[in-house]
Order: C-alpha cells, then sequence, then structure tokens
C-alpha cells in the first residue's frame, strides 16, 4: 500500500507486526541515563520523562545509560532534526569500547543527515571482539518523515540473534551462528543517544559538512526501554543478570524471541526489498573476499 509521496519516491505502508515494544516497561529519560557529554546541549524535558539533544558550533552532545547490560531489549523513541541536517549524525547505540578498547563490542542504528530535507539515512552496523577492520553496514531509507513525530528505534540482542527494528518493524537481523561467532557481540555494554557533527563521512563521503547556518539542531528522546542483563561488578554473570521475572540468565530469551514469526519475516522482507539500499555483504568492490556470514548457508 502506498501512503504518500517524498523526494525519493512512494512511501510505502509497512505490514502489521507484532509491537516488541509493548511487551517491556518504559522509563523516563533521567531514570535510564546520564549525561555523557556536551552538558549544556542536554535538556530534560517534561520533568525529565523526555530530552532534548543539542548539536551548534560549541558542541554535540549524548546521554549514557546508568547500567551496563549483557543481552536484552533497548529502545528509543527519537524526533529527529528539520531542514538541511547534511554531516549531522545522530546515533542509539551500544557499546563498551571505553572499558575494551582493542576489543570492544558494539551495535549501532546511525541516522545520517542528509542534502535534501527529508532524506535522512539509517544505517546499522555490528562489530564484536574488536573486529572494526570490517564494517557490516547496511543502508535504508525511511518510510516516513522521522522529523515530524517520534519513531521507535529497537535492538534486541540475545544469544539467538541480534534484531534492528524500526516502529517493531525488522529491517536486519544477524543470526547467531558458526560463520558470525567469532565477532557475535559477547560483552556487557552501554546503551547510548548522541548527536554530533559527522561533517568527514556521514553525507556522500563528507562531501556536504554541516552548515551550522541552520542550527541548532535537535533530536528529542523519550520512550526508553532497557530490559537487559544488568553487570554488576565482582559478581557472576548468572547472579548478575537475571531479571526478576525469570531465573533465565537472558531476559529476552523465551521462545518468542528465539527466531522471528511469520508477521516479523515477512516485514523483514519487506523493508529489505524495498528500502535497503546498501549491504556490505552485496559490496563485492569493497571486499574481495566477502565475510563469512555473507556467504553461510
Amino acid at each position: 500500500m502506498i501512503s504518500v509521496a517524498s523526494s525519493l519516491g512512494p512511501m510505502y505502508t509497512p505490514p502489521e507486526v507484532e509491537r516488541l515494544t509493548d511487551r517491556f516497561s518504559r522509563l523516563s529519560v533521567s531514570q535510564g541515563y546520564n549525561v555523557f557529554f556536551g552538558g549544556v546541549n542536554v535538556r530534560l524535558t517534561n520533568n525529565g520523562s523526555s530530552a532534548d539533544l543539542i548539536l551548534d558550533k560549541s558542541s554535540g552532545s549524548g546521554l549514557v545509560s546508568r547500567d551496563k547490560y549483557y543481552y536484552g531489549f533497548f529502545n528509543a523513541a527519537l524526533k529527529l532534526p528539520a531542514n538541511f541536517t547534511s554531516g549531522v549524525v545522530v546515533a542509539f547505540y551500544l557499546s563498551n569500547q571505553n572499558i575494551f578498547p582493542h576489543n570492544h563490542d558494539e551495535l549501532d542504528f546511525e541516522l545520517l543527515g542528509y542534502d535534501k530535507r527529508r532524506d535522512w539515512v539509517l544505517q546499522t552496523n555490528i562489530y564484536g571482539n574488536g573486529s572494526v577492520s570490517t564494517g557490516r553496514e547496511e543502508k535504508f531509507y525511511l518510510w516516513f518523515d522521522p522529523t515530524q513525530d517520534f519513531h521507535d528505534y529497537s535492538i534486541l540482542w540475545n544469544n539467538h540473534h541480534i534484531l534492528f527494528l524500526v516502529d517493531n518493524v525488522p529491517v536486519r537481523e544477524v543470526v547467531h551462528n558458526t560463520a558470525i561467532s567469532s565477532v557475535y557481540p559477547s560483552k556487557p555494554m552501554s546503551i547510548y543517544v548522541t548527536i554530533w557533527d559527522g561533517s568527514q563521512w556521514a553525507t556522500r563521503g563528507g562531501k556536504y559538512p554541516v552548515n551550522y547556518t541552520y542550527a541548532p539542531f535537535v533530536t528529542s528522546i523519550k520512550g526508553v526501554e532497557l530490559e537487559g542483563c544488568v553487570s554488576q561488578q565482582n559478581a557472576s554473570a548468572a547472579s548478575a543478570c537475571a531479571r526478576r521475572s525469570t531465573s533465565s540468565l537472558d531476559p529476552v530469551d523465551g521462545e518468542e524471541f528465539v527466531k522471528l514469526s511469520q508477521q516479523q519475516m515477512t516485514g523483514l522482507d519487506w523493508a529489505r526489498r524495498k528500502h535497503m539500499f546498501y549491504s556490505y555483504c552485496q559490496d563485492t568492490r569493497r571486499y574481495k573476499v566477502l565475510p563469512p556470514e555473507c556467504t553461510a548457508t
């Protein structure tokens, strides 16, 4: 079904999918996060239930979760800056680079401002055990205008697979199999939300830098969900990470989280066929030999 037209052509209505965001409790921003950087450009709103993160000539800004998590479901509802946003990067991601600088893990949503008003690009990426020499990026055009309202960006990470979801529609699944096991994220991570200047690379390889005539650039966050296995110092994983409602180490290890439902598979296929325009697994110019997970059966 076609809804409205954009500068990129038709915008399609996504298929119905399960709402994973309805299965977990929502927190206020102040409950879940501390200021990461650019404190003067972080503004709590609605008594701390939401926040504005600002990029201007002086600084970007960001939040970091109060806890570190091993496995879980993590969500941020974001509303992105409007107008000319080339070079602006809004990121929602998991990382432990501050603790493991040489073998860190990372799961990324990066939203890249573009040189046309509505053409934000969604990029996902994963690193495991310091595998930064192999970029595993995939890029999508969105099926909505992300500057007009809040939209949910979610990451589900467990021992079975990693899911990247937008408004509960899966856009990428990374199955934990033998081919990718050596670079599958394996250590507790913090969750970050940031806005920053990516002029050197973000828009067409740095062709269009941030134009501060349009500053300040403001992204708003609410809808915080941080349902994971909280990592605590001086405690075993099993004792530190059990969710209150289950004895499992993995808080998203129920049957419904092991594999995609039929609805979710339909949504994943829809998103990738209609909206993905780049995958590292198709980039034979970049990789003469594709990473092993790209050719695994």
